[in-house]
């Protein structure tokens, strides 16, 4: 009798343990599905719905595996590229103590970089990028007449790149006698590899 109760609860861990591996199976593709999305997000410039998918995958896997590890440091870039600095800086402090030594290892890292003071730019080593949102929202027939206007500004541009003309009478046009000195030097090359056999 033990021995068929023992061959029951056998059979039970064994469905158990089926059961929780298809899950966790599925949760693997989940995850990797909600971790390839957010890179790709976060790749496009979309960087809120990068944190989205990418908080769904770190919900996924265990904070503590090595994938758990690497989709954390991805949620740690796209917080900073979005603008929470604190959240970043307190998942790179999270991930400064994971049990994987190369995340560990990039967890400092960051943490380090994210925690550096920030240097003042100048306004001119920046560009301005025109906010382009508005253009998806805006009426199709605005769009051509905006390519319209670009095509003209275009054809001043065009305008604009011709040379002036140049007035030869005000061009130093006296021989400096640097193509002689450079031509004699070059012969005297020439003859000395030829004199010793180079």
């Amino acid at each position: 009798m033990p021995c068929f109760l023992a061959t029951i609860k056998l059979k039970q861990f064994d469905a158990s343990e089926l059961a929780q591996s298809k899950v966790s199976s599925e949760n693997k593709e989940k995850f990797r599905i909600e971790y390839q999305t957010g890179k790709i997000a976060f790749e496009r410039g979309e960087y809120r719905a990068s944190i989205k998918h990418l908080e769904a995958a770190c919900a996924l896997m265990s904070r503590s595996s090595r994938l758990g590890g690497e989709a954390q440091m991805w949620l740690v870039t796209a917080y900073e590229a979005a603008g929470q600095r604190s959240d970043a800086i307190a998942l790179c402090q999270q991930l400064s103590r994971h049990p994987d030594p190369e995340t560990r290892k990039e967890g400092k890292r960051l943490l380090y970089i994210l925690q550096a003071p920030q240097l003042a730019r100048p306004a001119e080593w920046m560009t301005q990028i025109p906010d382009l949102a508005a253009i998806a929202d805006s009426d199709p027939k605005d769009r051509r007449m905006g390519q319209s206007s670009s095509t003209v500004s275009k054809r001043d541009r065009k305008d604009k790149l011709e040379p002036e003309a140049i007035d030869l009478t005000q061009v130093d046009t006296k021989d400096n006698q640097f193509i002689w000195v450079a031509l004699i030097a070059l012969i005297v090359t020439v003859g000395g590899l030829i004199w010793f056999g180079i």
